[in-house]
């Protein structure tokens, strides 16, 4: 199979991430995590804008507001915000917090949110890491939800990196990534309460010697229930069949570093995947890519209720 990797014009975040695709109107919104930036992809213009949320250093995530065409919710250290914007602004301002994770214990200082995402009812998902320190040493990360009318709730403990997230509605199936465990995990998950259940691993990217772990990064999903794995240092986006455990394609691009990816276009047709250039990873890290041809087709992604 044939699949054409494109960058898109002026792209860069040099840590991409969160990639969310709005089919009401057809943007692709992502974020900027240390330089606190939003950034949109207009299909229709073939256009990226960007703008630094004022007063912000962290930006982890986006998620459209429901009912909303200019509001967001933003992960910012250990909140989550809502945040206005225009889209063609260069500056974004925040509204309120909605809500603040791990007060009140010093333990929790040096940790932020990272990939953060919503089931298909509206319910927030978002985890947090280590942001100042080791976090394969201290896994003071956790993952939360937020459901409309403002209950948070505690989803699992114990987590290194909290990433890659993504649902199968027809399965009832929950997709999760702890970096740090260097695996995907898939749970049991209903619907009606949002709980997550009986986890088992069923992709995992560990090595003969820890050197070579493959590091899994964000996930997204198609309408056939195959998830798409990005690797933080393998150039490389694996689809996978999570019933047989079994690599479909390896989609591979020109940086190392992928942190994340999403469906969108018209037809939910094109992935487009973010990418970082950390640690001065040279040119084109940091780009942003459409990947077409790939004969799949993603599922629509969920905006927030609040």
């Amino acid at each position: 199979m044939t699949y054409q990797v494109e960058p898109l014009a002026n792209s860069y975040a040099e840590l991409g991430e969160g990639p969310h695709w709005d089919g009401e109107t057809q943007n692709l919104y992502y974020v900027d995590i240390t330089a606190g930036k939003l950034l949109r992809y207009s299909y229709k213009d073939d256009k990226v804008y960007e703008a630094k949320i004022e007063g912000e250093d962290l930006a982890s995530f986006i998620v459209p507001v429901a009912g909303t065409s200019d509001t967001f919710a933003v992960g910012a250290g250990r909140r989550v915000i809502i945040v206005k914007w225009d889209g063609t602004s260069t500056t974004a301002q925040v509204e309120k917090t909605l809500f603040e994770v791990q007060k009140n214990d010093k333990r929790f200082e040096g940790n932020r949110f990272n990939d953060g995402k919503c089931d298909p009812k509206g319910r927030l998902f978002a985890g947090t890491m280590r942001y100042v320190g080791d976090e394969f040493e201290h896994r003071w990360g956790e993952l939360y939800k937020y459901e409309e009318g403002g209950n948070v709730e505690l989803v699992k403990t114990d987590v290194g990196i909290s990433n890659g997230l993504a649902w199968n509605e027809k399965t009832n199936k929950f997709y999760y990534i702890d970096t740090t465990d260097f695996e995907v995990k898939e749970y049991d998950y209903d619907l009606e309460t949002g709980k997550p259940a009986n986890p088992k691993v069923v992709f995992n990217l560990r090595r003969d010697s820890p050197k070579n772990h493959l590091l899994p990064d964000g996930m997204t999903i198609d309408s056939d229930g195959n998830i798409y794995v990005a690797t933080f240092n393998g150039h490389t986006i694996y689809k996978v069949n999570p019933v047989t455990g079994k690599i479909l394609m390896e989609i591979k691009l020109p940086c190392k570093q992928i942190t994340s990816a999403a469906f969108g276009g018209p037809n939910l047709d094109i992935l487009y995947v973010t990418t970082s250039a950390r640690g001065n990873e040279p040119k084109p890290a940091g780009t942003t890519y459409k990947v077409t041809g790939l004969k799949a087709k993603g599922l629509p992604m969920t905006k927030i209720q609040i």
